[in-house]
């Protein structure tokens, strides 16, 4: 089987992304692969004389920006943005996704839930059919009795629950926080799952994000494809 590459598709998603910013926009800027083909092209929307601002999600985000030329605001402030822009590890039919493969959940759900519209960029393999499976849920806990809290996370989900590590070494969010990776077959009702991890002592923020999505934008080999929620 010949493998595809998939980065042409993420760069197709993140160009078609930036329909969605006008002059004049706060714009929440994600975290990762897809999105740093984003802030490239929003540096020269830049450069071609659109006026905007920024957010950052993470450290590296706002170094990328800084690099792409993209004015940034004091992230300690209280800010209202008008459209975060974001990628996603797995994305269910119901626009729900898994977040946090990079370590910065906890940002991104800050920024997308002060969003008046989130906009989600993948390419089409990280569209599944149920949430779970072929990549863990990361929880961000804090450092004090994480085994503990990993137990709890463990109790509830019925599931495996990993300590995510770089260089041997636990990983450590931008927050100072630990990240436990939960190994779930099927979230099928991961509204409710939220609710109950954000119940136990510990858990600072889970990676999944419910309900938040307004646009999905699809990077496929046939083309990009752009999908916005149902009305309800």
């Amino acid at each position: 089987m010949t493998s595809i590459d998939l980065d042409p598709l993420k760069k197709t998603a993140a160009l078609q992304a930036i329909a969605f910013v006008r002059d004049g926009m706060v714009v929440g800027l994600g975290t990762g692969s897809t999105a740093k083909h984003f802030l490239v092209a929003l540096g020269e929307q830049v450069r071609a004389g659109m006026k905007l601002r920024g957010v950052p999600t993470s450290q590296e985000t706002a170094t990328l920006a800084k690099q792409a030329g993209i004015p940034l605001i004091d992230t300690e402030n209280r800010w209202e943005i008008d459209v975060a822009i974001d990628g996603a590890d797995q994305v269910d039919p119901h626009f729900n996704l898994i977040k946090g493969g990079g370590g910065a959940l906890l940002k991104e759900k800050i920024v997308a839930a002060s969003a008046k519209q989130f906009i989600v960029m993948v390419d089409y393999t990280k569209q599944v059919p149920v949430l779970g499976g072929s990549f863990p849920l990361p929880i961000e806990v804090i450092p004090f009795g994480w085994g503990s809290t990993a137990r709890e996370i463990e109790a509830l989900t019925k599931s495996r629950v990993v300590l995510r590590e770089r260089n041997g070494a636990p990983f450590k969010t931008e927050a100072g926080n630990l990240i436990v990776d939960v190994h779930i077959d099927r979230i099928t009702q991961p509204g409710e799952l939220e609710t109950a991890l954000n119940l136990i002592p510990g858990v600072v923020e889970t990676g999944l994000f419910v309900g938040r999505t307004n646009v999905l934008i699809v990077g496929r080999p046939q083309g990009v494809q752009t999908l916005h929620v149902p009305k309800t």
